[in-house]
């Protein structure tokens, strides 16, 4: 009795262990990750009283994206005394995107994307300078820059 009671466990335990096996086309039932990455070309220097253009390219998949789900910028200046409202990022014919802004005061800025392509969203962010930068300002970017710095020395 007990070698039939052994042997309807082992049946058992095998049947089990035989459902658990690993299907070989598992891995297609997976949605594959294509991340967007956007690369914002900000200009070397700001002209007085016209407007600046902003370049961006959307890439995923190794290619261009030449038409996103949405493509949103929006810009401000760090201490808050000028913030542009979230728009639509214009396209060229050729293709490219970038938004123009005419910048009126010298100070620390940034830009933030919202973009999406093929269920991809990412919202990268860059600051950069217009003009000159205050006492205040320097010390900020100072400050950002020690953070960064400290940030890069824990990881080993």
């Amino acid at each position: 009795m007990k070698k039939g009671i052994t042997s309807l466990v082992l049946i058992g335990l095998s049947l089990v262990l035989a459902a658990c096996s690993l299907n070989t086309g598992v891995a297609s039932l997976y949605k594959e990750e294509s991340p967007l990455h956007a690369d914002i070309q900000i200009p070397e220097s700001f002209k007085d009283n016209a407007e600046d253009v902003i370049s961006i390219a959307l890439e995923q998949n190794g290619g261009s994206v030449e038409n996103p789900d949405f493509l949103h910028a929006e810009i401000w200046k760090q201490d808050g005394s000028l913030s542009f409202p979230m728009e639509e990022v214009e396209q060229d014919e050729n293709g490219t995107f970038y938004v123009k802004k005419d910048f009126d005061e010298d100070g620390l800025y940034f830009i933030k994307l919202h973009a999406s392509s093929n269920g991809s969203i990412i919202t990268p962010k860059k600051q950069f300078i217009v003009g000159e930068l205050s006492d205040e300002e320097l010390e900020i970017l100072q400050e950002g820059a020690q953070e960064e710095e400290v940030d890069h020395e824990h990881h080993h």
